[in-house]
């Protein structure tokens, strides 16, 4: 977490305790776009591959967890609270849920073919290959602050 962020988290939680698990990052294809959205409260919903997971050692996201949103150039924009979390395949994800990812059209055939691409792509990266049947960490969250507002 950079300074920024952990002073934001700091000034947040002044009042009170802070929770002890925060992560701070950027939404993967479009930092700004996304994290607008959720400022928005358009957003309330995002993925990613579990196998990312595995491969770097992370936990995954845990309902009660916090997470500093961050835009493109690495500033803390929001924090959110992460609310369910569920692992399932990419070709199992509901219209709801593509929906509450609130990207383009929230249709699921935008979903799906937006996320088709980004996941093609960063596990290209890594050796991997997409698969429609892909296990997915699927992450609800509500926002609880937007800085500066």
């Amino acid at each position: 977490m950079n300074d920024a962020a952990q002073s934001y988290w700091k000034t947040f939680w002044k009042s009170e305790q802070p929770p002890t698990h925060v992560e701070a990052w950027q939404f993967g294809d479009d930092a700004d776009y996304l994290a607008q959205l959720v400022i928005d409260g358009i957003k309330t919903a995002t993925c990613s591959a579990h196998v990312l997971y595995e491969i770097e050692g992370e936990a995954l996201p845990a309902v009660g967890d916090y997470s500093i949103i961050l835009n493109s150039v690495d500033e803390p924009v929001a924090i959110i609270e992460t609310t369910d979390v569920t692992v399932m395949p990419m070709n199992e994800v509901s219209e709801a849920f593509a929906a509450a990812e609130g990207e383009g059209d929230r249709t699921h055939t935008y979903w799906w073919t937006t996320h088709e691409r980004f996941f093609t792509e960063e596990l290209e990266k890594i050796g991997r290959t997409f698969s429609e049947d892909m296990l997915l960490v699927c992450e609800r969250f509500r926002l609880v602050d937007v800085k500066d507002q």
